[in-house]
């Protein structure tokens, strides 16, 4: 589940980018996410990028601050 295709051109070296990678795929297996749960992969992957372009490149921090933006979005449309 390589994050690649969601950076649409934007560039990363390739440490971040192998820790964005991983925190992607780290998240998505978490939420067992299948082949058919794309806009939520995309919604992941665009999470996990905003916060690497912010500065964030610990891949834990990735997963644990993508899912709590993730929540906070969930419980604001109940």
């Amino acid at each position: 589940m390589p994050i690649t295709p969601y950076l649409n051109e934007i560039r990363f070296d390739p440490e971040t980018r192998l820790v964005m990678g991983l925190a992607f795929e780290v998240t998505c297996l978490g939420l067992k996410l299948t082949a058919r749960d794309e806009s939520i992969k995309s919604l992941i992957a665009s999470k996990i990028i905003e916060l690497a372009r912010a500065g964030e490149v610990d891949p834990e921090r990735l997963c644990e601050r993508t899912l709590i933006q993730l929540r906070r979005a969930s419980a604001d449309t109940e």
